[in-house]
């Protein structure tokens, strides 16, 4: 041997700084903050009387490409299922049976977000999203400390959230044509104070711009320490504006709480103490390394992050203007980004007769349902699918018209195609017309 250290590999090394102790207040505060939202979402939801109406009331579900398999429960279930929601995210606030609440909240709510296409939100992914990487996160109990890979888990998680939607407001509609932000501003020009700025030409392309630095940067400007205050206060100020302007429910309440996560570690500990001098538990000690973790855990986590990043790039392998053909636009962060108002009818045509007959599928839809059908080509195709199943052997053809973030109404769906003899896949669908040019 000679005096020479030996260098530890790469491996190691990483492995070391992943279990490093850190203190655990703030993934504390932020598993509480977590399950305290949730509770209120489930309450909010059923309060609204959206369980009936979302899940109970259609006779008729979109599905998510290979779920066709997943149903709805009858009123009674659902209601059991939205209750079980709300006292498991009671539990993972309380740090109660931590794991097993966590995830079975999962299943639950991603079995909910599967019944039906028509509720896409970005955050209810998000929530699914963030839960399941939850049941590797070891912060069921206040231990005072945590590995140094649970927190870096999270931040990467919501770094990329804000990063990827940064990335998809790098198009021409919304940075050089301020769309749709054009449309949605100036009605709300009695807003108070900023009212009457949303009457001004320039107004939409500064806040176009504006948003899209904000989400490109934020999570890195909120782990500097000299920036993280005015950072803070622009993500307060951010979520609390488009929170007040747009329906978007509470998404912003969930993006303020989350953010926190890039604050040092101990943060929740050194603002109890300044709140309550003398009451707050010492800082914990944070000599002792925890156990690399298991190289399982590490490729579950692997994995789980090479999704997050392909879900949102897999938009490059489809031609033309996703936003337009909503080929890969679910499921990657793309906020906000496009107005869109559609119509459609369908012609059943019996080849044996040639008689044929339209069809308004508005009736037969909720409000919800008819609202999203109308511009989302998988949508129209899965109806299409219905329609023939209630007339075997007819061809089923879609006229379908769009507004596009202020294009002239223009064609989405090829009506010369047959959609009864088309199949819903990953693939790219030439039956989609390009989107409209901008006059």
């Amino acid at each position: 041997t000679t005096a020479t250290e030996i260098p530890m590999p790469a491996l190691s090394r990483l492995r070391a700084a992943l279990s490093a102790p850190v203190d655990a207040a703030s993934l504390v505060a932020f598993r509480v903050a977590f399950g305290l939202l949730m509770c209120a979402s489930v309450i909010r939801f059923a309060a609204r009387g959206w369980i009936h109406e979302l899940y109970v009331a259609p006779e008729f579900h979109f599905h998510y490409w290979g779920f066709g398999w997943v149903e709805p429960l009858p009123a009674a279930g659902m209601v059991a299922v939205f209750a079980a929601l709300g006292v498991l995210a009671l539990l993972v606030a309380a740090g109660v049976a931590y794991r097993p609440a966590i995830a079975l909240f999962f299943v639950l709510f991603t079995y909910v977000e599967l019944l039906d296409k028509a509720t896409y939100l970005n955050h209810y992914y998000f929530i699914s999203v963030v839960s399941l990487l939850m049941i590797a996160l070891p912060i069921g109990r206040a231990t005072g400390r945590a590995p140094a890979w649970a927190l870096g888990a999270l931040r990467l998680q919501i770094g990329l959230v804000y990063v990827f939607a940064g990335v998809a407001k790098l198009r021409p509609d919304w940075l050089l044509h301020a769309q749709p932000l054009r449309l949605w501003l100036p009605p709300h020009a009695d807003f108070p104070v900023l009212g009457p700025l949303f009457r001004l030409p320039w107004t939409p392309y500064a806040m176009s711009w504006a948003g899209a630095l904000f989400d490109l940067t934020i999570p890195f400007l909120l782990l500097y320490r000299r920036t993280r205050p005015l950072a803070y206060l622009a993500v307060l100020g951010f979520h609390g504006l488009t929170g007040a302007l747009f329906p978007i429910g509470m998404f912003p309440w969930i993006m303020t709480c989350a953010a926190l996560i890039f604050f040092p570690p101990d943060w929740p500990r050194r603002l109890w103490r300044r709140l309550s001098p003398g009451t707050c538990p010492e800082r914990p000690v944070l000599s002792t390394t925890f156990s690399p973790p298991p190289r399982l855990l590490l490729a579950a986590l692997a994995l789980h992050f090479a999704l997050q990043l392909a879900l949102p790039l897999r938009r490059l392998a489809y031609p033309g203007d996703t936003a337009w053909t909503e080929e890969a636009f679910r499921f990657a962060w793309q906020v906000m980004l496009v107005e869109k108002i559609g119509a459609v009818t369908y012609r059943v045509r019996d080849p044996a007769t040639g008689r044929e007959r339209r069809i308004d599928p508005e009736p037969r839809l909720t409000l919800q349902q008819a609202k999203q059908m109308a511009f989302q080509p998988d949508m129209i195709l899965e109806y299409a699918h219905h329609l023939a199943a209630e007339h075997p052997g007819a061809e089923v053809r879609a006229d379908a018209f769009v507004t596009y973030n202020g294009r002239p109404n223009a064609r989405l769906i090829d009506p010369t195609v047959d959609l009864a003899r088309e199949r819903d896949t990953l693939a790219p669908k030439p039956w989609i017309l390009p989107a409209p040019p901008r006059p």
